[in-house]
């Protein structure tokens, strides 16, 4: 190999760890400075896609985890909270809804507005799996929706038959246990901030 392309190869690989330090979206602050109640939500799948993916921290990037089958599909985006550690050892989940869908690893300010509060079954073995939703803050459609309550009773429905019906497809079982509002979210959120 040519000197040069060594040390092109050698800048490169030194800046792509630099970079992996540096833009991990799992240590993000989880709250948006300077605006009260406004979380920092990282975008791993979109509305509408059939992909799961997920973000690979060994590997510094998002990957694909999964394929839904025809027919089904993320109903909101999908993601996590920075800085968090849930029941099942992985980032808080939040479902985030938004006007438009956005692309794996987009960064969305959003207002906690309630969670799903669930058990998911797995080979007997059966732990809490809470689903945090939040609306985008910057939102026009969803922007009066400030609570759980103020969303369509299908959408809620809908939310809830998606999780159930992923899951399914898993091999688990979820199993809604009930709807709380923002205060319950936020509680839950600090719980599980690391």
């Amino acid at each position: 190999m040519h000197p040069n392309n060594r040390f092109v190869a050698h800048t490169w690989m030194r800046n792509l760890e630099m970079a992996k330090k540096n833009s991990d979206p799992t240590q993000l602050n989880p709250f948006k400075k300077g605006e009260k109640g406004v979380i920092h939500a990282v975008i791993e799948t979109p509305a509408g896609s059939r992909n799961k993916f997920k973000y690979d921290e060994e590997l510094g990037v998002y990957s694909l985890s999964g394929v839904l089958p025809q027919g089904m599909m993320f109903p909101h985006a999908f993601g996590f909270i920075p800085r968090t550690k849930a029941a099942d050892g992985d980032p808080e989940d939040v479902l985030v809804i938004l006007d438009e869908p956005v692309f794996p690893g987009c960064v969305v300010p959003s207002r906690l507005v309630g969670v799903i509060e669930a058990q998911q079954t797995e080979d007997g073995k059966t732990e809490r799996n809470d689903r945090l939703i939040a609306v985008a803050a910057s939102s026009r459609d969803f922007s009066d929706v400030n609570s759980l309550e103020d969303l369509n009773d299908n959408m809620i429905h809908e939310i809830e038959q998606f999780f159930v019906n992923y899951n399914k497809e898993k091999g688990k079982k979820f199993k809604v246990l009930r709807k709380r509002g923002p205060q319950q979210a936020a509680k839950l959120l600090k719980k599980s901030l690391k």
